[in-house]
């Protein structure tokens, strides 16, 4: 074994250069210079050449991505940074070849430390994978490396060609990304039709995102991206050339066999640096459409660290594991582009994420394609039936008593595949090899023989979820998400289990104490320049127009700069068997909290919520805490009186609850009256006319398809969207209907009307409505705040003329 050390990463970055020594990796020096950039923009395009200068002679080939709409403005230094890093991708493979690559373009200091350190752990992915272990494509010496070890193996020198972005090092691009928007990754494969299913049915935003290859490996996206594009909101495809130029590179390199397109193999000749390719080619639109959450589709055995002959590695998966995400995620946070990565497989088996598709997503599962050799009949992608994968995939449905034919297996490629399973190899993680073959064997669907059938052992980990703190922590993915994910898979898997050693111990999650630790990446937001709390964050971060978390001395400069004050109001009641009973509390307090955040400074101060309300018509369904209407009404005109001795002038109090209307026109009168300020109650007057016009159902007043749209956006792991059910009340009288225009009030008791509380049809709510309904909403508010912010009580009161 060969030892070499080599120069630190610090004195690399700083020198910008990484230096030759001479070793045995010397005969892979095969391209004198690679040359990337400068790219060129227009509005939905990105050009950028690739130099190859070898052997005294220079090629040259063009790296494009395409995109169906607007998303670089040309000239723009952030559109043209974010164009120069995606257009290095690709060249992130060559470290091991070039005696040189530059790198022309904007690039600031996360960039240049980004790339260097990728390239450093692509070249030892490649060097492990592609030249120490056995490679169909290598031909001569190449074949024949010996392991050595060494810091790094990157031979070029790396050069960045282009301007240094400003002088603190970094782009100022800061994106405002809205964490309750979701891409995906997209593809044939089931990682990303399972992550779509799994993210719509739990009523988030989803953005899948397809990166159309100039090659045959579109083919395995074709069905899906059709299906998509003609029945999901928001697809979007990204057309790229990589593959072209991926090949195109291949010509260059001598120890690569000339026929290697002919050969037949899963992996690819030399790259292991892939996926990066597709993502950052998908980040022009998450910074155009303001996504703050990024998920591939990858499964718990993706994580690996292993050890060859001392080299240490990540098995060639290094794109495909969780320690990506958390390298990605930390350079979108430095860049300040407000995005965070991950999958929400990872706590799934390979098998495990077939059977939830198959069980769960059936309409989804017919499109999946993983055969990287399909070919196209009719209108249709068929798979080829011969590859490892088609024998993966179809011996994983049988074992699950899925249906192969659904996906386009004809018979004889069934039978094929399975006679193939008993001899050759399948690439899984081992107990999920052993456990498939289990399976199978239990279902007599594979003949086996007797010394093999007996060396088959049970591996019951892998029909469970699993937590690991390796590979699949709590804190990978979103708190906010986390008990409607788990739950679903709980319908599907066969328990939960948790490492403890090398044991796995069956657990209950939600009586886990980890369960609700939070996401390892959720950061504070910046909306209109003010801090604000993120949804998905317990611990509430200092806000300036929060009285609340002021101190006396804090509280009494403000007083003096803004005479404007919003409070909450809400209640703790029932609101059918699918939303939580602190709906209207949340609302109103989220309500007033955004416009706040909304405004321009000096912004209104908005006091502590009131969580209970005037609810006695609910009584009749437990967890429903009513106070009488003296009660509420003396508390808000104590407030308001309290708050006129401050200084406040203009009391908005934003009420979340139905029922309080009549006692908070009441109070808000009597404050007026005594106080002599100016004092308002909005239940949603600024804003229903518009929410009713998104609103499918007539009678919507309570639970229906307003209040679990708007749940559906802000709060979607607390909506349990399948026990909600329709129920529209219709009276005999037209003038009782609650919609009606010229109904007249009157009250009962919900328990009389509706049997689970809900008056309306909660179906039909989605969380894009719920989103539009929110931006109305705050809108309409921020725009009476701004209007009465710079009135005097004696203008308020005046007609203008």
């Amino acid at each position: 074994m060969i030892k070499i050390n080599r120069i630190s990463l610090k004195k690399m970055i700083d020198s910008d250069m990484i230096p030759n020594e001479p070793n045995e990796l010397e005969k892979l020096l095969v391209i004198d210079r690679l040359e990337i950039g400068p790219v060129q923009l227009t509005k939905n395009r990105l050009k950028a050449p690739y130099r190859v200068r070898q052997n005294n002679d220079e090629h040259t080939i063009e790296l494009m991505y395409r995109f169906e709409e607007n998303v670089f403005q040309p000239g723009q230094p952030a559109s043209e940074n974010l164009a120069s890093i995606m257009a290095a991708q690709v060249g992130l493979n060559y470290g091991l070849f070039c005696k040189e690559i530059i790198f022309h373009g904007l690039f600031d200091k996360a960039d240049r430390k980004f790339i260097v350190t990728m390239l450093q752990n692509t070249a030892r992915e490649i060097y492990v994978k592609k030249f120490l272990e056995p490679n169909p494509f290598l031909t001569g010496e190449a074949a024949r490396l010996p392991a050595i070890r060494q810091d790094d193996y990157v031979q070029a020198r790396i050069r960045f060609a282009g301007e240094n972005l400003t002088k603190s090092g970094k782009a100022q691009d800061t994106w405002l990304a809205d964490p309750q928007k979701y891409s995906i990754l997209s593809s044939g494969g089931k990682d990303s039709l399972l992550s779509y299913g799994l993210t719509n049915e739990m009523g988030l935003e989803v953005h899948p995102v397809f990166i159309n290859e100039s090659g045959r490996h579109w083919y395995t996206a074709i069905n899906a991206y059709r299906y998509f594009k003609e029945k999901i909101p928001y697809t979007a495809r990204v057309w790229t050339n990589s593959d072209r130029i991926f090949n195109w590179m291949l010509r260059h390199f001598p120890f690569i066999r000339k026929d290697y397109a002919s050969l037949r193999a899963d992996e690819y000749p030399i790259r292991l640096w892939t996926v990066a390719v597709f993502l950052f080619g998908a980040l022009p639109l998450l910074r155009k459409r303001g996504i703050g959450r990024l998920m591939i589709g990858d499964e718990f055995d993706t994580s690996r660290r292993l050890s060859y002959q001392g080299i240490t590695h990540y098995d060639g998966l290094y794109d495909q594991s969780r320690y990506f995400d958390n390298t990605l995620t930390r350079y979108f946070v430095n860049k300040g582009w407000g995005i965070t990565q991950f999958s929400l497989l990872r706590y799934l088996s390979e098998l495990l994420i077939e059977k939830i598709l198959v069980e769960r997503y059936p309409h989804l599962q017919q499109h999946q394609m993983s055969c990287h050799a399909a070919h196209i009949e009719g209108d249709r992608v068929l798979p080829c039936g011969q590859c490892e994968k088609c024998h993966r995939i179809v011996a994983m449905l049988v074992s699950i008593d899925g249906d192969p034919g659904r996906c386009g297996y004809t018979k004889a490629q069934i039978d094929n595949c399975l006679k193939n399973v008993a001899h050759k190899a399948i690439h899984q993680e081992s107990g999920g090899v052993q456990h498939l073959k289990f399976l199978l064997a239990q279902k007599n669907k594979v003949n086996f023989s007797k010394g093999a059938r007996q060396k088959l052992k049970e591996h019951p980990e892998i029909l469970k979820v699993r937590i690991d703190p390796e590979h699949a922590p709590y804190d990978g993915i979103p708190r906010n998400i986390r008990p409607a994910l788990f739950e679903i898979f709980m319908a599907h898997a066969e328990g939960v289990a948790k490492r403890s050693g090398r044991l796995w111990l069956d657990i209950d999650p939600f009586k886990d104490l980890e369960f609700n630790v939070p996401y390892q990446f959720d950061k504070i937001l910046k909306v209109s320049g003010e801090k604000i709390m993120h949804h998905d964050d317990s611990q509430p971060q200092k806000v300036s127009y929060l009285l609340a978390q002021m101190t006396w001395p804090e509280a009494r400069r403000r007083f003096k700069e803004v005479d404007i004050a919003l409070l909450p109001v809400g209640s703790i009641e029932q609101h059918g068997p699918h939303l939580p009973l602190d709906t209207d509390s949340f609302d109103a307090q989220y309500l007033a909290r955004q416009v706040a955040a909304a405004c321009s400074s000096p912004k209104p101060l908005v006091f502590p919520l009131i969580p209970y309300g005037v609810s006695y018509h609910h009584d009749d369904f437990t967890g429903t805490i009513s106070i009488s209407n003296d009660t509420l009404s003396r508390m808000v005109y104590e407030i308001g009186m309290s708050a006129a001795k401050s200084g406040i002038t203009k009391l908005i109090i934003i009420n979340g609850h139905g029922g309080n209307v009549p006692t908070l026109k009441f109070a808000a009168q009597m404050i007026n009256r005594d106080a002599r300020i100016f004092t308002t109650v909005d239940t949603g007057e600024t804003s229903d006319a518009d929410l009713d016009a998104i609103c499918e159902t007539a009678n919507d007043v309570h639970a229906g398809e307003i209040e679990t749209s708007t749940s559906l956006f802000v709060r979607p792991h607390l909506v349990n969207m399948r026990k909600a059910k329709k129920f529209v009340p219709e009276f005999s009288i037209k003038y009782l209907n609650f919609s009606a225009k010229r109904s007249v009030e009157w009250f009962a008791q919900t328990s009389h009307i509706s049997p689970d509380g809900v008056l309306g049809d909660p179906t039909k709510a989605t969380a894009k409505k719920g989103e539009k309904m929110w931006k109305i909403m705050i809108k309409n508010l921020v725009e009476l705040v701004e209007s009465l912010k710079n009135m005097s009580l004696d203008e308020i009161h005046e007609k203008r003329l």
